[in-house]
């Protein structure tokens, strides 16, 4: 009897995606999606979607959303490549630029599925540490001279931003494709589309999961030169959109504007009085230009299960590089804790004051 197949070498060091245990809490911080919910235009089109639609298959590359997409950046479609998410995108990306042999090069702590998407196209992930003010090590990422250059902008799950001049020697220097992951752009300065639609050699990601409130609908997009996004659309098959997402995503795209950017400055209002309250607690919190906090504590899974016990639950890491004195303190620890409404946010840092061990006060 043959014996049975075998996946491909790096397969045994990948594990699926586990969040952490999936406690139902009345309040749940741990995701990094809209805690004010679903834009009315999206909303309308889901409520008065005929079900017809449902029987036939969706566009098969999302021309519709592409268009939607080209008129709410200002660019053309042939820029754009959409999908499930932006993992939807990053995947075949990294599918259609791996090479035999290859590196995947990433910051050091960064998108928890960014390696495993490179050693599932048979990419060797080399992770680099970042730097105590939390921007990338540049000159380390272009010495590491990979086929695939990973940048998250902000940075998940610190939140963080890197400065034009890092971002500008990777792309100089660096020998293969440059992604720069801007899934949480919306909440922060970052802005690299224009740097993508003149270069011949980066890629920028966004989603529709964050700032737009569709992270159960998974729609993403890619912005990249039309060589690049041919390429990458190749690897991508077709269909990956649903028909359902990309009605809902057009909808939110044309006529939701300005409900979304009442919603982020909702969010960054929230994100400053959040690291206020930390800082408040002896705590200190990375500089975030996310829709999220990232901060250090000592016995992080701990502190999150005591506050998951209150009703509140929060992403906790570990492990970490102690890259910063206060990830030294805690020993590599850390929460991520997602920016919500003021009757979820106070809730929160009052478990969190509890969990540490501080009281109600």
């Amino acid at each position: 009897m043959k014996s049975p197949p075998k996946p491909r070498a790096g397969y045994e060091l990948l594990r699926t995606y586990s969040p952490g245990a999936e406690v139902e809490c009345r309040i749940d911080l741990s995701d990094n999606t809209n805690r004010w919910g679903i834009p009315p235009a999206a909303a309308a089109a889901l409520r008065n979607l005929d079900p017809a639609a449902l029987t036939r298959y969706p566009s098969s590359y999302g021309d519709a959303l592409k268009g939607a997409i080209a008129t709410h950046l200002g660019i053309d479609v042939s820029n754009i490549v959409t999908g499930a998410g932006s993992d939807g995108v990053l995947e075949p990306a990294i599918r259609a630029f791996a090479q035999a042999d290859g590196q995947m090069v990433l910051a050091d702590p960064t998108f928890v599925m960014a390696a495993p998407f490179g050693r599932m196209n048979g990419l060797a992930p080399a992770g680099v540490p970042l730097l105590p003010s939390y921007d990338i090590d540049a000159r380390a990422m272009v010495e590491a001279a990979g086929c695939v250059t990973y940048l998250c902008a902000p940075n998940n799950p610190t939140g963080t931003s890197i400065t034009r001049d890092a971002l500008d020697e990777v792309i100089a220097g660096a020998p293969g494709l440059v992604i720069i992951d801007e899934a949480y752009a919306d909440f922060s300065a970052s802005d690299a589309i224009e740097l993508a639609c003149t270069s011949d050699r980066v890629l920028v990601l966004r989603t529709l999961s964050k700032a737009f409130g569709l992270a159960g609908l998974r729609v993403g997009y890619g912005v990249g030169a039309p060589a690049l996004v041919q390429a990458v659309e190749k690897a991508r098959g077709p269909y990956t959109v649903n028909a359902v997402a990309e009605r809902a995503a057009v909808a939110a795209l044309r006529d939701d504007a300005a409900w979304v950017a009442a919603r982020i400055g909702d969010a960054v209002a929230a994100r400053e009085w959040l690291a206020t309250e930390l800082g408040a607690l002896g705590l200190d919190p990375a500089p975030s230009e996310a829709n999220f906090v990232f901060v250090p504590v000592a016995d992080a899974a701990q502190v999150a299960a005591r506050m998951a016990d209150a009703g509140v639950r929060v992403r906790a890491f570990d492990r970490l590089p102690a890259f910063t004195p206060a990830l030294e303190r805690s020993r590599g620890s850390a929460l991520r804790i997602t920016v919500a409404p003021a009757a979820e946010l106070e809730p929160a840092v009052a478990a969190l004051r509890r969990a540490l061990g501080g009281g109600d006060a």
